[in-house]
């Protein structure tokens, strides 16, 4: 499969849409561990991208400059300890597609390695942690696997998605090891981690998005 520039800022349009309505959920999963203001940044960030999808990227048809401005937009936008992990993972993820107009299966698998992968790297989390590296780890050792063995990005990212959705769920049994909600301790148990739903809302909204444009196709 194919997706072109136009379809990558649609994408990221839907993320838009998405996170506002899933906004409350966010915070309120986010007021079980933590200041409870987890929905509200992740709007503040991604309204700013809306902002630049609707005038500065309005024509671009460069696919890294694109995913390259979502993540230096949202970093200018969320200060906060998600704007750096976001930002790495777009920047990263555009390095992935350098100079590409269009993202073929290789491109897309490759782009979301990245993506996850940097997330990683910058937040110097592990699974178990109770964070989105629960949610980002297992999509992304899933990923490379189904893509080496089928080399067809949509059924290796469906199966990497649920695979994340796994990971975001296990997050209600873990007790909190990083970041604020560490100072709850055994109190952390039972809520699901904000930061791992807000990653996986991300990837599955991604999946909806292309399955969407293939049977448009």
């Amino acid at each position: 499969m194919n997706l072109t520039a136009k379809q990558l800022k649609d994408y990221f349009k839907e993320i838009v849409e998405m996170i506002e309505k899933e906004k409350d959920y966010l915070c309120e999963l986010d007021r079980k561990l933590g200041d409870g203001d987890h929905g509200v940044t992740m709007s503040i960030g991604w309204q700013a991208v809306n902002e630049k999808l609707n005038n500065e990227l309005a024509e671009e048809q460069d696919c890294a400059k694109i995913s390259l401005t979502v993540g230096k937009t949202f970093l200018s936008a969320v200060g906060s300890s998600v704007g750096p992990l976001y930002a790495t993972g777009f920047m990263r993820g555009a390095k992935a597609v350098k100079g590409k107009t269009e993202m073929n299966d290789n491109d897309l698998a490759e782009y979301w390695i990245a993506f996850a992968k940097g997330i990683k790297e910058r937040g110097q989390a592990e699974v178990g942690d109770k964070t989105m590296i629960d949610t980002l780890e297992p999509f992304f050792i899933s990923l490379e696997k189904q893509f080496a063995e089928s080399n067809e990005f949509l059924p290796a990212f469906t199966t990497a998605v649920e695979e994340a959705k796994k990971g975001m769920e296990s997050t209600k049994d873990i007790v909190s090891k990083k970041g604020r909600s560490s100072r709850l301790g055994e109190r952390s148990i039972g809520a699901q981690d904000p930061g791992a739903t807000s990653a996986y809302l991300i990837l599955s909204t991604f999946l909806n998005f292309v399955k969407g444009q293939v049977e448009v196709h």
